[in-house]
């Protein structure tokens, strides 16, 4: 009789190694992600490799790439943890909601105003833990397609019938430069005269780039890019140094600080856009992520847009 494969897969360990080294791309990301040793994560994919029957990576370069069976491995393992993913929300629900994991991916200017969300959420429910995950717009876009989190943040979601958007927050993207810049000393400048000024810009792949280039478009500008950053922060200090000028969500300034920055008065700005929670439509819901999100809808929008007033 032959022996069923599930009977050679020694732990469901191996299957998240194998998702992490697949979303990473490398044994020393994935080990790094996963709080291991790189030795640990080699020795576990070979066991896996081996009770598979095939190679599941090959390198090319740094990287590590999927095999055909690779891919298939993977996809199957998704739907395994899954699956156990299922079964938590179960016993959640019979418990009550008490305990459990929170699995949040955000884009980078998220970063400045979520912590203040989830504080508040997790005094409501402190046995609840939470895992996020921040990157840039296509890097978010990527954990999303693959089903990865509970939600992901985004201010300018991808366009996919696959995902559902559920609108939590205003987001401004204003117009700033230095206190002491001449544009400061104005009280009306045009989009023209503004674009035309060193300007710093973010990288490809974030959605407030995304978002001033589509806004430029509309409007017949081009921008003066004087330079490209991965950082919103970094981009503060650069305008800060009189390096340039730029456009940056209102969030940054209100809970990361504009000691040294001045908001200019210009025409067509502020660029006008929402947050988003979005989820996968076939990835079950969680308890824990519809209390977060009945939470962002009707309370703590009302607590943020008090704190970005003030």
């Amino acid at each position: 009789m032959k022996t069923r494969l599930h009977a050679h897969i020694g732990t469901l360990r191996q299957l998240e190694i194998l998702l992490a080294v697949a979303h990473h791309g490398s044994v020393t990301a994935a080990a790094k992600a996963l709080h291991l040793t790189q030795p640990t994560v080699s020795m576990q994919l070979k066991k896996l490799s081996e009770a598979i029957g095939s190679p599941l990576f090959y390198q090319v370069g740094r990287d590590l790439k999927l095999t055909e069976v690779g891919e298939v491995t993977t996809e199957s393992a998704r739907e395994v943890l899954l699956c156990f993913e299922r079964l938590d929300m179960k016993l959640t629900k019979l418990r009550g909601l008490t305990s459990g994991t929170l699995r949040l991916a955000v884009v980078t200017t998220a970063k400045y105003f979520m912590p203040h969300l989830l504080g508040d959420f997790c005094r409501q429910f402190p046995d609840i833990d939470v895992d996020m995950t921040i990157g840039n717009r296509a890097q978010i876009v990527k954990r999303l397609a693959e089903g990865e989190d509970d939600f992901c943040v985004f201010s300018h979601p991808p366009t996919n019938d696959d995902y559902q958007l559920a609108e939590f927050l205003p987001n401004r993207l204003v117009a700033i430069a230095h206190q002491e810049h001449p544009l400061c000393q104005r009280k009306r400048i045009s989009l023209k005269e503004f674009a035309s000024q060193p300007y710093i810009m973010r990288e490809n792949g974030s959605g407030t780039r995304y978002a001033i280039e589509q806004h430029m478009t509309r409007h017949n500008c081009e921008l003066n890019v004087r330079m490209t950053i991965e950082s919103n922060e970094a981009i503060k200090h650069m305008v800060m140094s009189g390096m340039g000028v730029s456009i940056l969500s209102e969030h940054t300034l209100t809970f990361g600080g504009s000691a040294g920055l001045s908001i200019l008065n210009v025409g067509k700005l502020p660029i006008k856009t929402n947050w988003y929670l979005v989820s996968l439509k076939s990835r079950p819901a969680s308890p824990i992520a519809t209390a977060l999100l009945e939470f962002a809808q009707k309370n703590n929008r009302l607590q943020l847009l008090e704190d970005l007033e003030r």
